[in-house]
Formats: C-alpha cells, structure tokens, sequence
C-alpha cells in the first residue's frame, strides 16, 4: 500500500479508447492487488464514468465524474484543482488505496497531464486515426511516459502500416515505450500494465492474488449520478 495513492493520467483525442483502456486496467491491476479507483473528465456530460460503473468491474461508488466544460485540458493541466479535490475525496473514502486512474476528456494531440495532478501518465493513439499520427507528433504524443497505439485489428481495414507507425513512434520517442493494443479484445493489456507499474513504482502486493475492496459489489445498485463534479 502507498502513504498517497498514485496517480496514472490517460488521455488523447476522442474515441482513440482511454474510456476502454481504464475498464482493461482496473481488473488487471486488481488481480495484483492493487488498490484502485477512478476520476473521468467529460465536457459536460459524466457519460465516460456511468459507463465505468455500468462495467460492472469496479464497485461504483469508487467513481467520481468531473464535468469540465469546453476546455478539458484546463482540468488536467491548467488547473488540476478540481481533479485533485477528486483524488482527495476517493482517498479520505477508502484509506489504503494505492492507484487512481485520472481519465481526461477527449482532446487533441497537444493535451498533456500537469506534474501537479499525475505521476505517470499515458496517451492513447488509435490506427482509425491514420498511419501519420505519430509523424504529426504533438505535444501529448511526446512527452507522455507511455504511448499506447490502440485498434491495431482495424489497421487492415483502415489503411493503416503498423510498420510504419512503429518506426514513427521510435523516431519521436526514441527513449520512451510505445505499445501496441487491441483493447477491445484485451491484446496487449497485460504489457500496459507491466509498463505502467514498473513506470509508476507501483507497489505490489506480497499476495497479489488476495480480492480487495475495489472488487465490485454485484448487491450494491448503481447511482444514477454519483459523485458528479463540475468545474
């Protein structure tokens, strides 16, 4: 367990899969024993964190939607206030726990995490965007500690050359890891995690299979609006 839990930023342009790469995390790194819960960033809606308490995989009250407004990144960057109030209430509610996932809402390739608000952040491309991605760069796409390139089963379908991508990331990140994911059938996840730990300096569990209170509870209902923020 940590003194402060850690905080994992996920953020990128919209519909690239952060929503989906937190519902892959949050049961993987519960299996080790990781303690965890999660802040979504939407605009104006807390769509993003309904969708993680309908999941299912994380009990629902460890939550909490922060509606942004028209500038997402202002919340994750800017001023991180309103978010870091978040942290603080999850961390008040449940003593122990180890990791929050801050969900941004979607922006562009220049969204990137303040200091201030995470300790290890990943950004999430998507081959549906097009091959040129990593080319154009951007900010986000530079400077995160981790790049996930996601939908690698449409990159047949898009036009998209993995291959490429691949060199292109290697050039813009030469000393960063850049991983490659089929979220929605769970390719590459368990190498996400590994990274994100390792990055993070997460701790783990000596029995990293023992069930924790993150678990979801299948009695308790699901609020229809728990735990919404707006800035």
């Amino acid at each position: 367990m940590t003194a402060d839990p850690i905080r994992i930023g996920i953020g990128g342009p919209v519909g690239s899969g952060k929503t989906r790469l937190v519902e892959s995390l949050v049961p993987l790194m519960r299996d080790r024993g990781i303690d965890i819960a999660v802040i979504t960033n939407d605009l104006v809606t807390d769509e993003d964190a309904q969708r993680v308490r309908r999941s299912g995989l994380i009990d629902p009250e460890r939550v909490i939607a922060v509606e942004t407004g028209a500038c997402p990144h202002t919340a994750i960057r800017e001023d991180p206030s309103v978010n870091l109030a978040a942290v603080d209430r999850l961390a008040a509610r449940y003593p122990g726990l180890d990791v929050v996932l801050i969900e941004s809402g979607g922006d562009n390739l220049a969204a990137t995490f303040s200091s201030d608000l995470v300790d290890f952040w990943v950004f999430v491309i998507d081959t549906a965007a097009g091959d040129d991605i990593p080319r154009k760069q951007g900010i986000g796409l530079l400077q995160a500690d981790l790049l996930v390139v996601n939908k690698i089963d449409l990159a047949p379908m898009v036009g998209a050359d993995l291959d490429l991508m691949r060199s292109d990331c290697a050039v813009a990140r030469p000393v960063k890891p850049t991983l490659f994911t089929d979220l929605r059938n769970q390719v590459g996840v368990d190498a996400v995690v590994d990274q994100i730990i390792s990055g993070a300096m997460i701790p783990i569990a000596p029995n990293s299979s023992a069930p924790n209170s993150s678990a979801p509870n299948s009695s308790a209902p699901i609020p229809a609006g728990t735990d919404a923020v707006t800035v």
